[in-house]
C-alpha cells in the first residue's frame, strides 16, 4: 500500500480525538494533509527592536519585564511593561492567573509574538503569545510559520508537527505522488515541480512573505491552476458523457413554425432567430441538448423557451417549465396561454399553493399525457410527479436552483439510455471568465439585442437628502397615469428586517401621497397575497409599489416607468441591473433614481457611476466582476457553484484562459493525464456538472 494512502493516524501526535477533527476538514489520508495548504504565515524568522513595531503588524520581539500590575480600573486587566534597548512596549492581558503574573515578575526575559496596536500608554500588544527565555539565542524560526485552516479543539501545534512528519514521508516516497501536469505546461507557465511547489507552501523561505501575501508565489499558482484544471476537464469530460446519451429528435413544421410566430403580437429580434436557430440544430440531433441561453433584461429570452417548447409539443412530447418563484412561474403561465392559444395545447400549472382535488387532476394530466406544458417551481420534481413523455426542459433563473433539484428534475424524464434535452435560462449575465470555467459543459447563446422600441432606462444618482423631491415626483408622475417603483434594501441578510423596512416605507408614503395609490409586497407574504398584489399593480389597480428585491425577476408592467432604489450601494450592480429592468418595458420614457445614504465612498460613487453609464448587462457584469470578485457576483444562492480547497476565484481569474489552453492541450496529446488529475482535485465528484 502507498504510504501516502495511509491514514493520518500512523503520525506521532495524532490520537483518536485528532482524527475525527481532522476528518472535519477532509483529511483521512496523508496525501489529504499535504493538500491541507496554510491560509496565511506569521514571520518568526527574525527578532525586531521594539522601537520598530508598527501598528497592525504581527512580529516576533524580545524585552525584559520593568513592572507588572493587575489594574482594576474598568475591565479587570493584568498589565506588562517590558523593555529592550530600542524602547518599550506593554502587554495586556484581561484573562489571568496568579502564577501568571507571578512567572511575570520584573528582569524576566520573555520572547513575544502578537499584533501590535496603539494603545493609552503607547505601543500595546493583547494577549501575545510568549515564552520565558534565557537568552535571545535559537528562538527563531528557520521559515515562515504556516497557519492552517482548523476545527474546534484542533491546535495549530498538532497540525504542523503532522505536516513536518507527513512531508518527510512525502520526500521519501516522491513516487508516490508524481506529477501529473505535462513537463511541457510546467515549462511554459514557469511553475515548479508539485513536490517543490508543497514544500514551499507548508516550509515557506522568508523572502516569499510578500509573493505569498499577494498571492504570486509560482508554487501556490501551480496547486490552483491544477484544481481549476480538474474542473474544467470534468465539465469537459461530462459535456462528452452527455454525448453518449439518446435524446428524442425534436422539430415542427414549417407551417407550424409560421404559425407560431404569426400568433406573437411582436417580432423577434435577430438575436432571439439566431438563438432558435442554435436550439433548432441542438434538438434535431439525437442527443440531449445541454444549452444555456443568457440574455439582459427584457430581451426576449421566455419566447425562445416557448419556441424550444413548439419543437417539442409538434413531436409529440411534454415540455417542463421549471422556475424559481411562483411569481416568476405564474408570469410563465400567462405568457404561454396567450402564445399558445390557437392550438390544442393543454396548459398545467403546479405549485406547492396546489392542493386536494385541483392538484390530483394536474398529476393525473401529467401523467397521462393531456398536458403539453408543464410549468411550476420546485413541485415539479416531487415524488408524486409522473410525466408521460418528458422531451425538453426549460429551467429559468437556473443559478436559484440547487445541483440535486435540477438533477431531480432531469431524471423525471430518463429512461434506461435517453434523457430530456435541457435548455435553461438566466437574466444575469455572466462575466465570459466566469462562463469559461463554470459553464465549459453548456453550449452557451447569447441575446445581446433588445426589442425594437425599448427605450434605455435614463439611470440618476442622488442623495437621500432629497428624499422629499422625489416624493414629490411621484405625485407628478401618477397623475400623468404612471407608476412607480420604490425597492427598499438594507444590509443585513435578515429577510424580517427587509420586510420591516418596506412596511415602514409604505406607510410613510401613503401618508405623504394621499391621492397616490399605494401596495406593498415583500418575501414574507404568501405567494397568493404576493401574486394577487402584483397582478393588482399590473392592472393599475396601484399607481405606487413599494417592494423588497423580491421583484427582482418575473414582473413585467410596461406602465410602471419610473423606480427609486434606496440605498443602491448596498446591492451589487448586477443585482441593480435587473431592478432597474423592471422599468422601461413600455413605449414611454423611463427613469431609475439611485437614492444613495451620505457619505459615499470612492468606491461607492464609482460602482454607481457605472450604473448610471451603461445599461449593458454584460459589460456591467465584467465591471461587478473586476470590483467585487467572483464569489459576490454569482452569488450566494448558487449553490452549484465549485468547491474549491486552493483557487481563489478573485485571487486566480487570470489563470483561467491558462486553464482552457492547458485543457485543450492535454485533451488532444496527454488524454491520460486527464481522469488522474479529476481524481486527485475532486475525488469521485461528477455529478454536479452534468446539470
Amino acid at each position: 500500500m502507498d504510504v501516502l494512502l495511509q491514514p493520518v493516524s500512523i503520525l506521532s501526535g495524532i490520537g483518536p480525538q485528532s482524527v475525527i477533527r481532522l476528518e472535519k476538514l477532509g483529511i483521512q489520508s496523508i496525501k489529504d494533509l499535504l493538500f491541507h495548504l496554510p491560509h496565511r504565515y506569521e514571520d518568526r524568522t527574525k527578532i525586531h527592536p521594539i522601537a520598530s513595531l508598527a501598528p497592525n503588524t504581527s512580529v516576533l520581539f524580545c524585552g525584559t519585564v520593568d513592572f507588572t500590575e493587575v489594574l482594576m480600573t474598568g475591565r479587570r486587566s493584568l498589565i506588562c511593561r517590558i523593555s529592550d534597548h530600542t524602547g518599550d512596549i506593554t502587554l495586556k492581558f484581561f484573562h489571568f492567573t496568579a502564577k501568571q503574573k507571578s512567572e511575570l515578575s520584573p528582569g524576566t526575559l520573555l520572547s513575544c509574538f502578537g499584533d501590535i496596536r496603539y494603545g493609552y500608554q503607547g505601543r500595546e500588544i493583547v494577549h501575545p503569545e510568549y515564552k520565558i527565555i534565557s537568552s535571545t539565542d535559537n528562538i527563531t524560526e528557520p521559515c515562515l510559520t504556516p497557519i492552517y485552516p482548523l476545527t474546534d479543539g484542533l491546535r495549530q501545534g498538532t497540525v504542523r508537527k503532522a505536516m513536518t512528519q507527513a512531508l518527510s514521508l512525502y520526500l521519501q516516497n516522491i513516487d508516490q505522488l508524481r506529477d501529473l501536469l505535462p513537463q511541457q505546461i510546467l515549462e511554459q507557465y514557469h511553475y515548479p515541480s508539485l513536490s517543490n511547489a508543497l514544500q514551499a507552501l507548508h516550509q515557506p523561505e522568508q523572502q516569499s512573505t510578500q509573493q505569498l501575501q499577494q498571492g504570486n508565489l509560482a508554487a501556490l499558482k501551480r496547486l490552483a491552476f491544477e484544481e481549476l484544471l480538474a474542473h474544467h476537464l470534468i465539465l469537459l469530460k461530462n459535456k462528452q458523457a452527455v454525448k453518449k446519451w439518446q435524446a428524442p429528435t425534436l422539430s415542427s413544421t414549417k407551417k407550424q413554425s409560421k404559425q407560431f410566430l404569426n400568433s406573437l403580437p411582436f417580432k423577434l429580434t435577430n438575436a432571439q432567430n439566431r438563438v432558435i436557430d442554435e436550439i433548432i440544430i441542438d434538438c434535431q440531433s439525437n442527443h440531449p441538448m445541454l444549452r444555456l441561453v443568457q440574455g439582459d433584461v427584457g430581451s426576449g429570452k421566455t419566447v425562445v423557451a416557448a419556441y424550444a417548447a413548439l419543437l417539442a409539443l409538434s413531436s409529440g412530447y411534454q415540455v417542463a417549465i421549471m422556475a424559481p418563484t411562483e411569481l416568476l412561474a405564474e408570469q410563465h403561465n400567462r405568457n404561454f396561454k396567450q402564445w399558445f392559444k390557437d392550438s390544442n395545447t393543454h396548459i398545467a400549472y403546479l405549485t406547492g399553493q396546489l392542493k386536494g382535488k385541483a392538484r390530483k387532476v394536474t398529476l393525473s394530466t401529467i401523467e397521462d399525457g393531456s398536458a403539453g406544458i408543464i410549468i411550476g417551481t420546485h413541485a415539479l420534481f416531487q415524488e408524486s410527479v409522473n410525466f408521460n413523455q418528458l422531451g425538453l426542459i426549460i429551467i429559468d433563473e437556473q443559478h436559484r436552483f440547487g445541483v440535486h433539484q435540477r438533477l431531480a428534475l432531469r431524471e423525471k424524464g430518463q429512461t434506461a439510455n435517453s434523457r430530456p434535452h435541457q435548455l435553461v435560462m438566466t437574466a444575469t449575465p455572466i462575466p465570459r471568465t466566469l462562463a469559461m470555467l463554470q459553464y465549459s459543459d453548456l453550449d452557451i447563446s447569447i441575446i445581446d439585442e433588445l426589442p425594437p422600441g425599448r427605450k434605455p432606462v435614463t439611470t440618476c444618482v442622488i442623495p437621500a437628502e432629497r428624499r422629499e423631491q422625489i416624493i414629490e415626483k411621484i405625485n407628478n408622475w401618477t397623475a400623468n397615469n404612471n407608476q412607480t417603483y420604490w425597492v427598499c434594501t438594507l444590509i443585513e441578510e435578515s429577510e424580517v428586517l427587509q420586510c420591516e423596512a418596506a412596511e415602514n416605507t409604505a406607510e410613510l408614503l401613503t401618508q405623504a401621497l394621499p391621492n397616490v395609490r399605494v401596495a406593498l409586497v415583500h418575501g414574507r407574504m404568501k405567494a397568493a397575497e404576493k401574486d394577487s398584489i402584483m397582478q393588482g399593480f399590473k392592472n393599475h389597480d396601484y399607481d405606487l409599489l413599494v417592494a423588497t428585491t423580491v421583484i427582482e425577476v418575473g414582473v413585467d408592467v410596461p406602465n410602471a416607468s419610473l423606480m427609486i432604489i434606496e440605498n443602491p450601494e448596498r446591492l451589487g450592480l448586477s443585482q441593480l441591473h435587473q431592478l432597474r429592468g423592471r422599468v422601461g418595458r413600455g413605449d414611454q420614457e423611463s427613469y431609475c433614481l439611485l437614492m444613495y445614504q451620505t457619505p459615499l465612498s470612492n468606491m461607492g460613487k464609482h460602482r454607481l457611476s457605472i450604473l448610471r453609464e451603461s445599461n449593458d448587462g454584460f459589460v456591467i457584469a465584467e465591471k461587478d466582476l473586476e470590483l467585487r470578485g467572483p464569489g459576490d457576483v454569482m452569488g450566494t444562492r448558487q449553490t452549484g457553484l465549485m468547491q474549491l480547497k486552493i483557487a481563489n476565484l478573485e485571487r486566480d481569474i487570470q489563470l483561467i484562459d491558462q486553464v482552457q489552453d492547458a485543457a485543450t492541450l492535454i485533451c488532444e496529446q496527454y488524454s491520460n493525464a486527464i481522469q488522474p488529475i479529476i481524481d486527485r482535485w475532486l475525488g469521485q465528484t461528477t455529478l454536479y456538472s452534468e446539470v
